[in-house]
């Protein structure tokens, strides 16, 4: 029996896959498929991926969602998107990449930001685009690849993030939205424009660049060469929708001052909102635009939370994982669970993939302290865990310093299925954490929102809060807290002593 009418059809582009979920007006979700890619680590801090792929799991999840709940395209009112950010993906003028995406975790760029903070200043460039200028943005590497890649920079009629060029792939519009286009380094945050004085300075054409509209802006429709390919009929509205941080934070609920999360995915971050950028001294923290473009979601990243734990399944945990992942995960969890606090004093410093909050050090790699013949395998997995939600308390702490309000906390993102990975971080934060009911859902609801506003089938952000779902709160254990920051000052320690060394 076909599903009921009218359904959202939301894209979360993810670093691991795409995942395509189906939603009603109220929120339901009415099927939801997967469709993996992989990634590219070439070295030298390099990471790519093809951007083909994202497009070949757009089309075969969409089309496995529509005939395995047997719905007619019809029933789609809206397709909408939420992607990784800070990435960059040339195309040309039929929306066609001619270079594979360097993407969010790639810090190839690291030259070119170093010479911008030079030359234009650390302090201006972080009050004026709310972010500290790295080579994880997307300004630092579009310089990198008219440096280095001079006659692919001349090809490009566009530089995309990755929902933007789905996007265009099904409309034709060449456009991107407030948050990801404050993932840039190109974006004057308070203006809400393109800065001129960044771009001018790297000699990029300002034309290259996209407009910039709200992440409910309906983009057009889906174009007919491409209909049959995904399944969906020409014609059907497409809304932009909004960088993956903004779309998780908005599908939590995150939408008024004193709302706040913590995402565990492949990265991690904590965030809240704010009515104006919070502007850190010692700039641990940066600033993305809220999908509500009236807010601010002050936020702190780091770069490698599931890629650590998947890397930790895959290498120690190697005769469940090629068979059986999710077995493999419930013993690695039943292990962390024998282990102790502190891991029987292994200290593991999360940072494979360099490091964003606090420390903004590219260089930084993970370490494994205070390795004994003891050590079992539960050992170095529960150190692999602490280690991430050690570095998780060090950004919330830079955020309620610069006096960012932190009231009602949420947790969520397929780490957020641990049940010790959840006391965890509520003891860490020493916070009540709330666990909403689909953890992994998320990012997709909040895609789903802004393409349901986009097309009037829901009225506004306020909606966020009625879609939210709460499963349980997670409370804190005072003893266990006070155990791990006796931990935390030992990270501290292990973090600046291994600095010296790389």
């Amino acid at each position: 029996m076909p599903l009921s009418t009218p359904l959202i059809l939301a894209h979360d582009i993810g670093t691991s896959g795409v995942k395509a979920t189906l939603f009603n007006t109220s929120g339901v979700v009415k099927g939801s498929f997967t469709s993996p890619y992989r990634t590219s680590y070439l070295g030298h801090n390099e990471v790519e991926q093809n951007p083909l792929n994202w497009w070949q799991a757009i089309c075969e999840s969409t089309n496995y969602l529509i005939k395995e709940n047997n719905i007619e395209p019809s029933q789609i009112n809206v397709v909408t998107f939420s992607g990784q950010m800070m990435g960059v993906v040339p195309v040309d003028k039929k929306g066609d990449s001619i270079h594979p995406a360097i993407i969010w975790a790639d810090m190839r760029a690291t030259k070119q930001a170093n010479l911008a903070t030079t030359s234009l200043g650390e302090d201006y460039l972080y009050h004026i685009t709310g972010n500290k200028m790295t080579s994880s943005y997307s300004g630092p590497k579009i310089a990198w690849i008219k440096e280095n890649k001079p006659k692919i920079y001349q090809a490009t009629y566009k530089f995309l993030q990755a929902k933007d060029y789905i996007v265009a792939k099904l409309t034709g519009a060449f456009l991107t939205d407030y948050s990801d286009a404050s993932g840039t380094n190109l974006f004057d945050i308070h203006q809400k424009k393109w800065c001129d004085d960044i771009i001018d300075f790297w000699k990029i054409d300002k034309s290259k660049l996209p407009d910039v509209v709200a992440s409910t802006k309906v983009a057009g429709t889906v174009k007919e060469q491409v209909a049959s390919e995904i399944g969906l009929l020409e014609g059907t509205p497409v809304v932009i929708g909004g960088a993956d941080g903004s779309c998780a934070a908005l599908g939590a609920g995150i939408v008024n001052v004193g709302d706040a999360f913590n995402y565990l995915g492949s990265s991690s971050w904590v965030a809240g909102v704010s009515d104006n950028p919070i502007i850190d001294e010692q700039k641990r923290i940066f600033n993305f635009i809220h999908l509500d473009d009236t807010k601010i979601m002050p936020i702190g990243t780091m770069q490698a939370a599931g890629t650590l734990i998947d890397w930790v399944i895959t290498q120690w945990y190697r005769d469940y994982s090629l068979t059986d992942k999710k077995k493999a995960y419930q013993v690695m969890n039943q292990e962390i669970e024998q282990s102790t606090i502190g891991a029987n004093g292994l200290t593991f410093l999360p940072y494979m993939l360099g490091e964003r909050s606090p420390w903004w050090k590219e260089e930084i790699k993970a370490s494994i302290l205070g390795l004994t013949p003891e050590h079992k395998r539960g050992d170095f997995s529960r150190a692999a865990m602490e280690g991430i939600t050690l570095n998780l308390r060090l950004i919330l702490d830079a955020l309620e310093e610069s006096g960012l309000s932190m009231k009602e906390f949420w947790l969520f993102g397929g780490g957020a299925n641990s049940m010790i990975w959840r006391q965890m971080v509520s003891d860490l934060f020493q916070k009540p954490i709330n666990i909403p009911c689909d953890v992994e859902e998320t990012t997709s609801k909040g895609a789903a929102i802004v393409g349901g506003i986009g097309v009037g089938l829901l009225k506004d952000f306020s909606v966020a809060k009625e879609w939210q779902n709460h499963e349980t709160t997670i409370f804190s254990n005072q003893k266990t807290h006070k155990e791990y920051n006796e931990l935390l000052n030992r990270f501290t320690i292990a973090y600046y002593k291994t600095e010296q060394f790389y």
